[in-house]
């Protein structure tokens, strides 16, 4: 009897049946390659180059705002917006995602598959509402023992120039379930995480994709270096909601719904407090967006 495995030819000449059925070039039947696993030292330093590389990309883009600022000779504060997010978001993060994916040899359909993406069931939106609700309760938590040992918190920036000019902050809603949860998601969730789940299990997965999600924010923030890691320790808390959520559904609209819909909220609040309040009355919720 032919062994298999030592490669020798079949009585009738030929190659055994058991070589008959290796395919040469593993793709799947999604549209792409096959998640072989590899190194988990090549996905971890895969996953740390494209974290970092999107919010590199999106700094660079600052470039683009400005020449198209200049070129026209002034952009309103709402365009200015709008092309940031287009640039800074669609293209730093979303484009990075999708191009990582294609390069590897996804098409469209394997791109799809492999994120997960698809239109969430009852139990998902009731899995966004229940996440969101334990993301608040460990927030509250993590800020009062931030507060009872008299640490500083940084400010986000976008949260500071939407305390500044109110009227946009309708836009920024908006943009956390268009724009912003969705691009940062198919990034850190659907392809950091991804690509170390292909290596690592769960768990260590999760939380390295939320701590590389939450220590890139360190350059949308502002003040001190103290105050910008402290705001990042809390950052790193919803990330890890992000993440385990992504890995329970394997749907990432859960994840950038649920991203989404934190974001929206502190903008509600934050414009709530703004023109009803006063802008001083919660300056402690300008470090806690994770955009």
């Amino acid at each position: 009897m032919t062994d298999p495995s030592s490669g020798d030819p079949a009585p009738d000449g030929g190659v055994s049946e058991e070589f008959d059925e290796i395919d040469p070039d593993p793709v799947d039947d999604a549209g792409g390659p096959d998640r072989t696993g590899g190194s988990p030292g090549i996905a971890v330093a895969t996953a740390l180059l494209l974290g970092v590389l999107g919010p590199v990309i999106a700094l660079a883009s600052g470039v683009a705002v400005f020449a198209i600022d200049a070129a026209v000779g002034g952009l309103s504060l709402t365009a200015s917006v709008v092309l940031t997010l287009i640039f800074g978001q669609y293209v730093a993060f979303g484009g990075l995602a999708v191009g990582y994916l294609a390069w590897r040899g996804f098409d469209r359909e394997g791109i799809v598959s492999y994120l997960g993406v698809r239109v969430p069931s009852l139990k998902e939106v009731g899995i966004v509402l229940g996440s969101w609700v334990v993301i608040l309760i460990l927030i509250l938590v993590v800020s009062t023992i931030v507060q009872l040992l008299g640490t500083e918190t940084a400010a986000n920036q976008s949260a500071e120039l939407a305390m500044g000019n109110p009227a946009i902050i309708p836009l920024f809603i908006a943009a956390s379930f268009l724009v912003i949860g969705p691009c940062e998601e198919i990034l850190y969730r659907g392809v950091v995480q991804g690509r170390l789940r292909e290596s690592l299990p769960a768990a260590p997965s999760i939380v390295l994709s939320a701590a590389i999600f939450a220590t890139i924010h360190v350059m949308a923030l502002t003040g001190g270096l103290s105050a910008r890691l402290t705001t990042v320790a809390i950052l790193f808390v919803p990330s890890l909601v992000f993440g385990a959520v992504y890995e329970y559904t394997e749907n990432l609209v859960v994840p950038a719904l649920l991203h989404g819909l934190h974001n929206a909220v502190i903008f509600t609040v934050l414009y709530v407090t703004v023109t009803q309040v006063g802008p001083d009355a919660m300056p402690a919720v300008l470090g806690f967006l994770p955009v």
